[in-house]
């Protein structure tokens, strides 16, 4: 069962705090974090942007405690992920964390439905409640007639759209979204992008979005760009700011 939430709107459901992560290559340290911090509100929508290899994925590998930093912290809904040991993060992204990814990750050999209510499952959520919850939340993504659908033979929109449920069934905390529309054609991420935003804030769950896409950044609450190893220049969209 997922932990229950400590963190109300308005107060910081995401804080990293002095953040910092290098990775040797050959005899050079690249220093990809260099002591980077944040403050996110539970309900905010946050764009993080940068150049490639500018290290945005892995911020968002550090936030899910999928990877350790080599110093600072992050905290999470009242909880240091970053002092957990690997089995409580686990556990921990299981309940707290939904991810959407560039790719969708789905698992090709299971059916719409059974790809949406594995999240549910991992959490101790089984039977008739985890199949009511799976059929709402994928309802509302537009694929209330598509549950036993394989997913490869769904289009690439409809695959991000079976992914957008899935991350937010067991409805979490955070929501991290890596490149979200990176894979679709400017028409399909058009119409994606507003049944993302729209069922995070029904949902009540915080936005993470890593992202080249100018209309994602547009309608997020703030922008900042991933540079040096720091987020720099935050802004509110429409400001005209660089």
């Amino acid at each position: 069962m997922r932990l229950p939430r400590t963190t109300k709107r308005g107060q910081g459901v995401l804080r990293i705090r002095e953040l910092s992560r290098s990775f040797r290559e050959g005899a050079r340290v690249h220093q990809v974090l260099d002591r980077a911090n944040l403050t996110v509100n539970t309900g905010e929508r946050i764009a993080i942007t940068g150049r490639s290899g500018s290290g945005k994925s892995t911020l968002l590998n550090l936030v899910s405690g999928l990877d350790r930093p080599d110093g600072g912290s992050v905290e999470i809904d009242g909880r240091e992920v970053t002092a957990l040991a690997e089995p409580e993060r686990t556990l921990f992204r299981r309940a707290h964390i939904g991810f959407v990814y560039q790719f969708f990750n789905l698992i090709p050999t299971l059916d719409v439905e059974e790809n949406v209510r594995l999240a549910l499952e991992l959490n101790g959520i089984r039977g008739q409640a985890a199949r009511s919850r799976s059929r709402t939340v994928l309802a509302s993504v537009g694929l209330g007639d598509r549950l036993q659908s394989p997913v490869d033979q769904l289009s690439g929109g409809e695959q991000q759209r079976v992914a957008i449920a899935r991350a937010l069934v067991h409805e979490p905390a955070l929501l991290l979204a890596d490149e979200p529309t990176g894979n679709l054609d400017e028409a399909t991420a058009g119409e994606l992008m507003p049944v993302l935003l729209a069922l995070t804030r029904e949902r009540g769950a915080t936005l993470l979005i890593v992202t080249h896409d100018g209309a994602l950044s547009r309608v997020a609450d703030r922008v900042l760009e991933l540079r040096d190893g720091r987020l720099h220049g935050e802004r509110v969209p429409g400001s005209g700011a660089q």
